[in-house]
């Protein structure tokens, strides 16, 4: 699992932060092997925990001040991923839905800054949130996830070739550029990411409709966080309810029905070849579903 993140990571930083840097000196700060000028922190009125994306946060109210981000992209450290899908699934939620409550909140003031100009507040609102923290995930699964699937049932719902062929191609592409290594895992990488559009989609909504729950915070369980936590405890858990707890997901099994439905009636009924898609992406909810994804720990 941790090869597949590193494909959507090495975008992120080779691609997002680099381009951000050098064209408009601005990308979201990560949180972590970052360096700030104090007298940049205090300007802006320090860090905020009103999201959960604090690091953004704060990132986006230094710029709107005129504070310049650089990218420094050959110095390298060290990081830990998370390494199960349920701390990724968490972590990720966390992530999406920060981003979309930011985008909430400071949409006006990004709008209405002095300091900056409107090439840059246009870069901030569209590419930056609407389009990479909302649209993303939104599009992502309503395409590949519901319409494809649904209209191998609906006869009169045609799909042009470039939407179901074109556009993943060039993402993979795109993607495959900085990974030419892991060539061989990008059509796991494709069905892995669309089953997050789920979840990222879901953060997403709830950062924008600002719920109960969207400053909920489970802090991204790593591998060497749960071995030490197992070395610690002294709790025994039933093996059977732990396995359920901690891997078990019924709302992507249930997905993965819908979707193995949809195939099926298009092996029987159908006239294109959807249905291969269709069973790739509904057996990775399956996979996923189950939590046969990454190293698996317990703390029992």
């Amino acid at each position: 699992m941790t090869r597949i993140q590193k494909i959507s990571l090495d975008y992120h930083f080779k691609v997002e932060q680099e381009s951000g840097s050098s064209s408009y000196a601005f990308f979201g700060f990560n949180g972590t092997a970052g360096v700030w000028r104090i007298s940049a922190i205090n300007e802006v009125g320090g860090w905020k925990d009103r999201t959960t994306v604090e690091d953004m946060d704060l990132a986006v109210r230094a710029s709107l001040k005129g504070w310049k981000f650089l990218y420094v992209g050959d110095v390298k450290v060290r990081s830990e991923l998370p390494s199960t899908f349920k701390a990724y699934r968490h972590q990720q939620h966390r992530w999406t839905c920060g981003a979309a409550n930011l985008f909430r909140k400071m949409a006006r003031d990004i709008v209405l800054a002095k300091e900056v100009s409107l090439l840059k507040k246009i870069h901030v609102i569209y590419s930056f949130f609407f389009v990479r923290r909302v649209v993303a995930p939104i599009v992502t699964f309503a395409f590949y996830c519901i319409v494809i699937p649904v209209s191998v049932v609906v006869p009169e719902v045609s799909i042009p070739i470039w939407g179901v062929v074109y556009i993943p191609t060039t993402i993979t592409i795109l993607n495959a550029i900085r990974n030419p290594s892991s060539l061989h895992i990008m059509p796991f990488w494709i069905l892995f990411e669309n089953v997050m559009s789920m979840h990222r989609m879901k953060a997403a909504l709830i950062g924008l409709l600002e719920t109960a729950s969207v400053n909920e915070w489970v802090v991204t369980q790593k591998l060497g966080d749960t071995l030490k936590e197992k070395m610690e405890t002294n709790v025994a858990e039933s093996t059977r309810t732990s396995f359920i707890r901690d891997r078990v997901s019924f709302l992507q099994l249930g997905f993965a029905v819908f979707l193995m439905c949809c195939a099926s009636y298009n092996v029987v009924f159908g006239v294109n070849y959807y249905y291969v898609y269709i069973y790739l992406q509904a057996f990775a909810f399956v996979v996923m579903g189950f939590g046969y994804v990454g190293t698996f720990t317990t703390n029992s």
